[in-house]
């Protein structure tokens, strides 16, 4: 018999924040960098470059822990030599943050406008010392690939600031020989940021424990009358570094749904937004500020029977589909089956990737064939745009997949998070009705926890007999 989705009174238990966090050893630096060049001498390369900025920092900070803050930076890899990392002014003493041994190159072009210049060689010049010279096929990763649909030729398409593929190709003599290297670091199915170890992982699950737990101080704590200020206040957000703009919104503005908070007075009867996401973690949840459907303006009276059953209903198959062997075209199936409707909105990716960027890549789209693999963290991330008076129902949390080795590595080295993970596991069968497989770790305090109205958050959806 078919499961009925509906809206119950529920108790949402306290799972407990982590107070040690996760490091990554120096031997897990070093040895993706071995990765790294092993893969880059697989495809022809002689050398590796992985260009960094403040937003787009990823892939840097997988192989060095650095991250630019301000600034931009380039690590160059070559076979049988130290890393060389290009810093500007103010990255020179942060990059004491990486444990690793770089050969650090002060290159003052890296830095702010107007700050000190003339202190720094010319980049070619720089370049060179590190080795890179005529005839050289470089690897060179940013922080995105293309396909034939956006790029005549793919595979030299760069995303790099041209003032550096210039110089690079004056250098090595040929344009021809640089090539687009992003997919060592974040294809979907085979990027060596696709699969974690159990170090990685019990970081993005310290990460969001405090992301989701920030969203649930707000929707448990929010008042009508209170500004959007104040009620992100009620977050007691950490100061971990973010991977996106908070964003949180009421009224009008909720649909706009990337905007940040502002004076605005909340009102009940309000659709509202919320999203924050850290390295390694996002929490989303969208709804209305009201008590039940009585607060709702008149003309979405039904919102419960017409979007947020309907949606809930798809997260939960969702989520007791997704494990290991599983394709991505296959979790695209289940949500086009529930959700395909136009009302719906479903336009971007049911789900992703993610790491220290909210959104690496993604093997869920229609007819992927991809298979999910035991250290991928996933995003639970089916967004409806309805655009219309419905505003709309999120749930995003983060997850991983691990098989019965890792499960046991993760429990060995990091048992408070384990308790953590397995309290929330239960909490999902018990009170939501969801079915995880084994090898499903839930990383949320929130874990698919759907309140619509969030002036009576004990209210949420279950799946029941």
């Amino acid at each position: 018999m078919p499961r009925r989705i509906e809206l119950a009174q529920l108790k949402l238990p306290d799972f407990g924040l982590p107070t040690v966090q996760p490091v990554i050893p120096l031997a897990t630096y070093q040895a993706r960098i071995e990765a790294a060049l092993a893969r880059a001498a697989a495809a022809g390369y002689d050398a590796l470059l992985v260009y960094g900025d403040r937003e787009h920092f990823a892939n840097l900070a997988y192989l060095t822990a650095y991250d630019p803050r301000f600034e931009e930076a380039l690590l160059i890899l070559l076979p049988g030599k130290a890393p060389t990392l290009l810093l500007g002014n103010e990255g020179m003493a942060y990059s004491g943050v990486s444990p690793i041994e770089l050969d650090r190159a002060l290159y003052q072009s890296f830095s702010l406008l107007g700050q000190p210049r003339g202190d720094s060689a010319m980049l070619r010049d720089i370049l060179a010392a590190a080795g890179l010279g005529a005839g050289q096929r470089l690897g060179i990763a940013g922080w995105k690939s293309f396909d034939a649909r956006e790029a005549s030729d793919p595979a030299r398409a760069l995303e790099i600031p041209a003032f550096i593929a210039e110089v690079l190709a004056d250098i090595v003599g040929d344009r021809e020989k640089l090539y687009n290297a992003s997919d060592i670091f974040m294809n979907p199915a085979s990027g060596l940021r696709a699969i974690n170890d159990v170090d990685q992982l019990a970081y993005f699950e310290f990460a969001a424990t405090y992301t989701s737990q920030a969203l649930r101080n707000l929707i448990f704590g929010v008042e009508a009358g209170m500004s959007e200020f104040e009620a992100v206040a009620l977050m007691r957000m950490t100061g971990l570094p973010q991977s996106c703009h908070l964003m949180f919104s009421g009224g009008e503005r909720a649909a706009l749904g990337l905007a940040s908070p502002s004076p605005r007075r909340l009102e009940v009867g309000d659709p509202v937004f919320l999203a924050y996401g850290i390295w390694g973690a996002l929490n989303a949840r969208g709804g209305w500020l009201a008590r039940d459907n009585s607060d709702l303006p008149a003309d979405v009276q039904d919102y419960i029977d017409k979007l947020v059953a309907p949606y809930f209903r798809a997260i939960v198959d969702w989520y007791e589909a997704i494990g290991i062997g599983v394709t991505g075209g296959e979790l695209q199936e289940i949500i086009e089956s529930h959700l395909g409707d136009p009302f719906f909105g479903i336009g971007l990716n049911p789900g992703h990737l993610i790491h220290l960027d909210e959104w690496l890549h993604s093997p869920i789209y229609d007819g992927s064939e991809i298979p999910l693999r035991s250290g991928m963290a996933i995003q639970v991330d089916v967004i409806p745009a309805t655009h219309s008076p419905y505003h709309t129902t999120n749930i995003e949390d983060g997850i991983a997949l691990a098989d019965k080795a890792l499960r046991l590595a993760f429990w060995r080295k990091y048992p408070a998070a384990w308790d953590r993970i397995q309290h929330r596991r239960n909490f999902m069968r018990s009170a939501l009705g969801i079915q995880l497989k084994p090898e499903v770790l839930p990383f949320s305090n929130m874990p698919a926890y759907l309140p619509p109205f969030w002036l009576s958050p004990e209210l949420a959806m279950r799946a029941v007999e």
